[in-house]
């Protein structure tokens, strides 16, 4: 299925990243006063005007990055260009136009491509009478916005239906589905990019051997088998003691944002190192959060090579990441291909257990049984478990009515969720049981 796209182009810190939040309508590109912070292209679908389009934030033109990402950047910045149906030119009414500006207009009309040219960070009289300079380039008129304040959003959004490509016949402007949703997170260079660049079949996220490449979100959607899945990239993981400013601060909570959202979640981790806090602290927050998770131990040919024992390296994960002794391993290597597909269809596999909803009878019945087999103990207080429904799935939810919840939680909650797992085929996902209190019920005398 394919759509228009819109790139929002500009150089560093003129507001492409605030104008793709305010039209997103919620924050999905790092936002910080600090040139180069978005890399990668990091795009929302948007709904506007009868049309549906992708709008896509891209890295500052002319950007010179201290840490030698320069290239991979503009690289990036010249793929959303030349696929983008509409370019959104971003200039900045605070600091005034430089010549920086003048070059980006000058690449810009190259392109042969229809342009709005946007003033941002219109928020004064002062601001107005600057925005008029951008007169010069020779595009149409210059829409005055704050992204920040939110101020005149809709005239762009208006301007870039106006000029996107007319609809045929044969198009099909459905609203795009997100398909299943996959976050792929790790710690620091453990591979995550290389792995959604692989199945995007396109270089959508900026691969380095320099650590902390990435720093949005990214969202990647793909198709696979006949089926639309959305790949989430997010920014390696470190300790929070070491989260020196607010672009990995925002990162992590990006990462952390993407783990709530998605249906599955790919830990990655590289086998020719031992697990590290961050790996584990991961792991943590999956486990939170309910998410069917592949432990993705990647890397494996250079692990082959390295002579690592796969099979001892399978157990000290499972040593160290107990809360997650339910879910499955894979090795991959997402540089050569080895063992993706395999790894993308026990996703699949996972994805439908925990979509799966079961009779309530039945539910009752299990849970009975186990509880017949194994009581909880309490003090003073025999455990009784009435009634038991299953109230959502992705992840399974079970809402079970007892006489004292505190009585089956801890170990005995461990226990009722493994003989669910044994009865209903969720032996690879998290469960969630709901305890709640249900008093006695007292007859009416007549």
């Amino acid at each position: 299925m394919s759509f228009s796209s819109v790139a929002i182009i500009g150089r560093p810190n003129v507001g492409k990243s605030s104008l793709l939040n305010a039209i997103a309508g919620r924050r999905v590109s790092i936002v910080e006063p600090t040139a180069g912070v978005t890399r990668d292209r990091v795009s929302v679908f948007v709904d506007w005007g009868g049309r549906h389009f992708e709008v896509v934030d891209t890295g500052g033109l002319g950007l010179v990055d201290e840490v030698r990402l320069k290239e991979h950047v503009t690289a990036q910045i010249e793929v959303a260009m030349q696929e983008a149906s509409v370019l959104v030119f971003v200039v900045d009414a605070k600091s005034g136009l430089v010549p920086l500006d003048d070059h980006v207009a000058e690449r810009l009309r190259r392109l042969q491509k229809p342009i709005i040219l946007v003033v941002n960070k219109v928020e004064g009289r002062k601001d107005e009478l600057e925005a008029h300079e951008a007169w010069r380039f020779g595009f149409d008129e210059p829409l005055l916005i704050s992204a920040k304040e939110g101020f005149g959003i809709s005239d762009v959004l208006d301007a870039i239906v106006e000029r996107l490509p007319a609809l045929d016949e044969f198009d099909d402007n459905d609203k795009p589905e997100a398909g299943l949703k996959v976050a792929v997170v790790g710690k620091r260079n453990s591979g995550k990019s290389t792995l959604v660049n692989l199945l995007a079949g396109e270089d959508r996220v900026i691969v380095s051997e320099l650590a902390g490449t990435t720093r949005d979100a990214v969202d990647v959607r793909f198709e696979r088998s006949g089926r639309t899945w959305t790949a989430i990239d997010t920014a390696g993981l470190r300790k929070k003691s070491r989260v020196q400013d607010a672009i990995e601060f925002f990162s992590l909570a990006r990462a952390e944002q993407s783990v709530r959202r998605a249906d599955l979640v790919f830990l990655m981790f590289d086998i020719t190192e031992s697990l590290s806090q961050v790996d584990k602290k991961l792991a943590s927050f999956v486990i939170e959060q309910f998410k069917p998770c592949i432990l993705v131990g990647n890397k494996l040919d250079l692990a082959v090579e390295a002579g690592v024992p796969i099979g001892k390296w399978e157990a000290y994960v499972r040593q160290q990441l107990l809360g997650l002794a339910f879910a499955p391993m894979s090795f991959m290597s997402a540089r050569d291909g080895i063992h993706v597909d395999e790894t993308m269809r026990l996703g699949e596999e996972l994805y439908e257990q925990s979509s799966t909803r079961v009779s309530t009878g039945e539910l009752n019945r299990v849970l009975q049984q186990a509880r017949e087999r194994l009581a909880p103990k309490g003090p003073g207080k025999f455990p009784k478990l009435f009634y038991a429904t299953q109230v959502d799935v992705r992840p399974p939810t079970i809402l079970v009515f007892v006489n004292e919840p505190e009585l089956f939680t801890g170990q005995y909650d461990r226990y009722l969720q493994n003989r669910l797992r044994e009865a209903f085929g969720w032996k690879e996902i998290p469960i969630r049981i709901v305890y709640r209190r249900r008093e006695k019920v007292e007859l009416p005398e007549l």
